[in-house]
């Protein structure tokens, strides 16, 4: 009679086999979703923008602006925290998004952007 079912050896192939694939996907994903959030923060970051404009339109000053809680802040609390960078003053304004938490790895770091559309960091893959 012939025994059925596997044995040690290729049980231990399977593992060391999915552990290999494991180690070079997981990296990957991280990569993946720490760039998904930075579009997302930058698209945030471009609306408080637009928000800041239709400001000046009202009061012909950046002074006096607050920013508003919007949906892209609520969503990403836990990734990035986003404000204005120094007091603005009436012809200019710079807005700040910090990463935090997991995010915190993120290479690009604290991203920027201003009345001028100024945007930093400018390396390659931050902002485009």
């Amino acid at each position: 009679m012939k025994n059925r079912g596997f044995t040690l050896i290729e049980l231990m192939i399977t593992v060391a086999v999915i552990a290999i694939l494991a180690a070079i996907a997981y990296p990957s994903y991280e990569a993946y979703v720490l760039r998904t959030y930075r579009t997302a923060a930058r698209s945030c970051l471009i609306e408080l923008a637009q928000w800041m404009e239709r400001h000046y339109s009202s009061h012909m000053s950046y002074v006096s602006a607050v920013l508003p809680s919007t949906a892209c802040r609520s969503d990403l609390a836990t990734r990035y925290t986003f404000s204005l960078d120094g007091a603005p003053t009436s012809t200019t304004f710079r807005l700040k998004a910090v990463p935090v938490g997991t995010q915190a790895r993120d290479s690009c770091g604290e991203l920027t952007i201003d009345q001028r559309d100024q945007r930093t960091p400018t390396s390659a893959g931050c902002w485009n």
